[in-house]
């Protein structure tokens, strides 16, 4: 696809009843071909959908639908399962995996699950996540951060912290990439894909100005770093790394004040700070995740937990 072909797939899925979802977008699709997927582009009853399929051996072809379909409204789901389902026999498909962004309720898992959709391994990474309303001004929303949040800001601004939206060069992606690798040195390490793929990823919404590199530095040093990306009103920080022996307070708290500012000069009104501990476990310290909880929810303390993911079988 072309960066143009992409932004008029995008303006599609930001129709949808949902406003569209990062995870939905084409740039998002055509970097998963690296991992042996092949998107498929579809429209059911006005609900813009991007498929990602993959063949498995005897079995036919695997649908999935990252953080989709776009509806919002669990009952309309009936007919869109009818649909879809039509449609995936038609291409040898054994199953559809659905990932909607529907809140986590008993009634939703019900009228889903009586739709005989069976719950499955969730894929990415924000089935519960912190979102940051974006709508009011930027005052209002610093007023919203929690008190060490805005002294955490304060701190790295007065200690000499910049962050700068950066331009898309070789260098600045190996920089970004060698220190996702550090941080996640012993630690999440084998979460961690190629740089071909980063790289493939992070150019496809730049090229089509929805997203960018961030970088926030002490001293002349890189110190913090983060890819976000954004569709449609939403934005995601999808990626993010520190340095590990010199870090400096507060400067990842202004590297995302600063990508909240970027994004709202794009007109977002959501930012999605992309996974942390469920709502029942936020204050759970043996939780993988609880440091990430931590700082995320000092931007909003609301845990967001979404339904999770659902098997179609064919």
């Amino acid at each position: 696809m072309t960066p143009e072909q992409m932004l008029a797939w995008d303006q599609q899925i930001a129709a949808n009843p949902d406003g569209g979802n990062t995870f939905q977008s084409a740039e998002f699709a055509e970097a998963k071909k690296l991992n042996h997927w092949e998107p498929v582009y579809r429209s059911f009853n006005g609900v813009a959908v991007t498929i990602l399929q993959k063949p498995v051996k005897y079995l036919g072809h695997y649908w999935y639908i990252p953080k989709g379909p776009g509806i919002t409204n669990v009952h309309d789901f009936n007919a869109f399962v009818q649909q879809i389902g039509a449609e995936a026999k038609l291409h040898n498909v054994f199953a559809v995996k659905f990932e909607p962004e529907l809140l986590k309720t008993v009634e939703n898992h019900q009228v889903l699950s009586g739709l005989g959709l069976v719950p499955s391994r969730i894929i990415q990474p924000n089935s519960s996540t912190v979102l940051v309303n974006l709508a009011p001004s930027l005052d209002e929303i610093s007023a919203s951060l929690n008190q060490k949040a805005r002294h955490a800001i304060n701190r790295a601004m007065r200690d000499g912290v910049t962050v700068k939206a950066m331009p898309f060069t070789a260098d600045n992606t190996k920089i970004m990439y060698d220190l996702l690798v550090a941080t996640a040195a012993g630690r999440f390490e084998q979460s961690i894909r190629p740089y071909d793929y980063y790289y493939r990823f992070w150019s496809n919404f730049y090229y089509t100005d929805r997203g960018s590199l961030f970088f926030a530095y002490h001293e002349g040093q890189v110190v913090s770093a983060a890819f976000a990306m954004y569709l449609g009103k939403k934005s995601t920080y999808k990626d993010g790394a520190s340095v590990r022996d010199k870090q400096v307070y507060g400067a990842s708290h202004l590297l995302q004040w600063e990508i909240i500012k970027w994004m709202k000069e794009r007109g977002v009104t959501q930012h999605d700070l992309c996974g942390s501990p469920p709502s029942d476990r936020i204050n759970d310290t043996t939780h993988p995740h609880h440091g990430v909880g931590k700082f995320k929810t000092s931007f909003n303390k609301q845990i967001t937990d979404y339904v999770g993911a659902f098997d179609l079988p064919l």
